[in-house]
């Protein structure tokens, strides 16, 4: 291998290079039996990004404006991810979505029985909450909250 061949690898990253390989990673979502394409098919990162920033949205809202009754009350924050928590549990939990994840058309589930328990909600909740867990992801784009809540947020 020159020295050319050995920057261009570096440079693509690692995934390119063992492709080039011979490695077959395949499509998002394939090692969990997912469709590539269309309903049930792996969420795209834009999606879920703007799910979240509706969530969110809605959770200040809330919070600002029946809680604290003010907007650059310090308080606010902690309510709104308190009204976030709580409206995640609730909405994941129960019918799989939160208001944002349906206007994007997404949905959260189970990988072995398709339908969220409100334990594995509370669990993929609070690991969302803290931050660090979701922007830990897998070769699926699966968030690290989603893998040890053994969910997958999929398009509807």
């Amino acid at each position: 291998m020159d020295k050319r061949e050995a920057i261009g690898s570096w440079l693509s990253g690692p995934r390119a290079a063992a492709e080039d390989a011979g490695i077959d990673f395949g499509y998002r979502g394939q090692q969990l039996g997912l469709p590539e394409e269309g309903p049930g098919s792996i969420a795209r990162p834009g999606r879920r990004l703007g799910a979240l920033a509706v969530d969110w949205a809605m959770s200040v809202l809330i919070a600002s404006r029946l809680i604290t009754q003010s907007y650059g009350d310090p308080s606010t924050s902690n309510w709104s991810l308190l009204v976030f928590f709580v409206m995640g549990v609730l909405t994941v939990g129960t019918i799989g979505f939160t208001p944002g994840k349906r206007l994007f058309g997404l949905r959260v589930v189970a990988l072995d029985t398709g339908r969220v328990h409100p334990a594995r909600a509370l669990l993929r909740t609070v690991l969302l909450c803290l931050a660090v867990p979701a922007l830990i992801w897998d070769r699926d784009g699966r968030g690290l909250h989603d893998r040890l809540a053994k969910t997958v947020e999929v398009r509807i």
